[in-house]
């Protein structure tokens, strides 16, 4: 049986993002979720007040435990935090889970702006994770820090995406959220080309996590055998649906309904 996916992220104690979401969204779409905590963060829909790493030896060996034992279709990593970070998860990647797709969210900033990946770490992000990504999931400002190219518009998001698959990476989706208009297009370049998918923008608060719920999203369908352009268009499916049906919890940057396939099952 596929849909076994490694996470590799920091825990959100408000449930919207991190590992949190990641889990939720796993399960939620079938598979099975296993994770490694690369760090605590304290947190609501109004901000992140504080970060605790975990020590980088212990990112590892929970990796390595996962790997060694239960095993998994696809690996996911978000939040990695420091260089130190960033070098162990590329070192236990090469050791323990040659062959498997990993999907790269180089998470940076948290929705309310709090730094979640030290200034000294992008370049280590994109000399070690990118290369070692079968999908890279860049926002628009993740984007530009990655590669050094203005991304205001789809053009500059294609272009972003060739050169992330310049440095290595199989794939790259480049988010258009942070874009400003009425209708969202995120692009995803591979070596077959560039693929536009377009939704029109949800007006709500609710967008806490999405990120990390869609890269997890490809995640599950990429364990569950999916090829890259499919598992992008039903995660996109799946996150649009999910903001959609959100709970409206929080003051600030809600998180989105991860649960709402369950409800459909029954």
């Amino acid at each position: 049986m596929k849909g076994r996916v490694l996470i590799v992220a920091g825990s959100d104690s408000g449930g919207g993002a991190g590992i949190q979401a990641d889990i939720k969204t796993v399960t939620a779409l079938g598979g099975y979720a296993a994770t490694a905590i690369t760090a605590l963060t304290v947190q609501n829909t109004l901000g992140v007040t504080a970060v605790h790493a975990a020590p980088v030896e212990i990112v590892a060996a929970q990796m390595q435990a996962v790997l060694d034992d239960i095993g998994a279709d696809a690996i996911k990593t978000g939040m990695l935090g420091d260089v130190a970070t960033v070098e162990m998860v590329a070192a236990t990647l090469d050791r323990h889970a040659r062959g498997i797709p990993v999907v790269v969210d180089p998470v940076m900033i948290a929705k309310g702006g709090h730094a979640l990946l030290a200034a000294d770490a992008v370049d280590t992000v994109c000399a070690l994770m990118v290369p070692r990504a079968a999908l890279v999931t860049p926002n628009a400002p993740e984007a530009e820090a990655l590669t050094g190219l203005a991304v205001n518009d789809v053009d500059g998001q294609r272009r972003a995406g060739e050169r992330l698959c310049a440095l290595g990476a199989g794939a790259a989706l480049v988010k258009g959220g942070h874009i400003a208009g009425d209708v969202i297009c995120d692009v995803l370049v591979t070596a077959e080309g560039a693929q536009v998918f377009q939704s029109p923008r949800i007006a709500t608060r609710a967008t806490h996590g999405t990120g990390c719920t869609l890269a997890s999203a490809i995640a599950a369908y990429l364990a569950r055998g999916e090829s890259m352009a499919e598992a992008v268009r039903l995660a996109r499916e799946y996150l649009m649906e999910a903001i959609r049906r959100a709970p409206g919890f929080g003051a600030g940057h809600g998180p989105v309904d991860h649960a709402w396939t369950t409800r459909e099952r029954r």
